[in-house]
């Protein structure tokens, strides 16, 4: 059998949750039954030159705006490419490579169309919503990483059950797993770390977690909050850390490409998001055997499972974060406990392998291929 021409989309091929899924599936793909290739927006990134490296063909096309001439261009391009290829699947994996890819790959007439939402539409523009129904009908199945998400898609979309597939993410077993941590020469002498490893924007809600540290900070005056992540609040976030007096106990890191290492070195990782679908990194800290302390909104709750895997705390209730971080960090045995049966938990469920299986049996199930 002729393996199938498969194309994944994601707007960048750096660092990131998606980039790291479509990488992670492109590397993994049976290739027997598919030929993958990458394309995106963007040249360049650390998953560019992954998969370049691994014999993955990429394709760029340069989109910019989805109002210039250049869009027509890149539309123009794309259109080719997929008759060129041969491509018979596409898959996009985010949100710019939904509305761009899916309409012309739908014009190309490609057999099977499969786009994603990771995510509630609330938190996008209106037009953008409005443009995410239209994908709705144009895709054969919308990828959906958390119950949570599926049901807002029904309830709140009206998209019909049978377009959408739930598939978890998962997790390379062989980078986040635990063990030990980085000796850095900031939290020697700290009693206790407690850390988040996040982009730093609004909805991460970064500032809640600094403010319910400051209150425990009164009563532990040896622990530490290390910040791993850059992005658009990283400088309102330092003056945070100034007009809260947290000093020297407030460690910030920019984004890190192995992340692991920096989530090990957590005795508490906090999920402090006022939204979330399905986090990839809680299910990393989990799978890094930490304990989790997690806002309970989305779909978090389907993995951070309260007083098993993990503690929950109402999503922008600082007082409710303080009672479950002061739980946590007076009880070491506490935290042993929940991080070892983290651990566990998502190497049963959640593995890489795992989620690689469900995307097969669908692209498969959408091309006729026998399973």
């Amino acid at each position: 059998m002729t393996p199938r021409r498969v194309l994944l989309m994601a707007r960048t091929l750096d660092l990131g949750g998606c980039e790291r899924d479509l990488a992670k599936l492109a590397l993994g793909l049976d290739r027997s039954r598919f030929d993958p290739r990458a394309g995106c927006f963007f040249e360049g990134g650390f998953r560019w030159q992954e998969l370049r490296d691994a014999g993955v063909p990429v394709a760029c096309f340069p989109l910019r705006s989805y109002t210039s001439p250049s869009a027509l261009r890149c539309a123009w391009d794309l259109r080719r490419y997929l008759r060129r290829e041969r491509i018979e699947l596409i898959h996009t994996f985010d949100g710019p490579t939904n509305l761009f890819a899916i309409p012309v790959a739908t014009a190309a007439r490609t057999p099977a169309r499969v786009a994603s939402n990771l995510w509630f539409r609330w938190m996008t523009a209106p037009w953008e919503h409005k443009a995410a129904r239209v994908i709705d009908r144009l895709a054969n199945r919308v990828v959906v990483n958390s119950k949570a998400t599926e049901k807002h898609l029904i309830e709140d979309e009206g998209v019909p059950p049978a377009k959408i597939f739930l598939n978890y993410n998962g997790i390379d077993l062989t980078a986040f797993h635990p063990g030990p941590g980085l000796d850095l020469e900031e939290l020697r002498g700290a009693s206790l770390v407690i850390g988040t490893v996040c982009a730093l924007r609004i909805e991460k809600r970064v500032d809640l977690l600094m403010e319910a540290f400051a209150e425990l900070l009164k009563k532990l005056p040896r622990i530490a909050l290390l910040i791993v992540g850059s992005g658009e609040m990283s400088e309102s976030l330092h003056r945070r850390r100034d007009e809260l007096g947290l000093g020297s106990s407030c460690v910030f890191v920019p984004s890190q490409k192995d992340v692991a290492p920096w989530m090990r070195t957590m005795d508490i990782f906090v999920l402090s998001s006022f939204s979330e679908s399905f986090p990839n990194a809680a299910l990393e800290a989990l799978a890094c055997g930490r304990c989790v302390v997690a806002s309970n909104v989305g779909g978090v709750p389907e993995v951070v499972l309260e007083g098993r895997t993990g503690m929950l705390f109402q999503s922008t209730d600082g007082n409710d974060l303080v009672r479950a971080l002061s739980v946590a960090a007076a009880d070491k045995e506490l935290r042993d406990r929940l991080g070892a049966a983290a651990a566990v938990h998502v190497r049963d469920n959640f593995s890489m392998k795992l989620a690689l299986a469900r995307l097969e049996g669908l692209y498969s199930r959408l091309l006729k291929i026998p399973q």
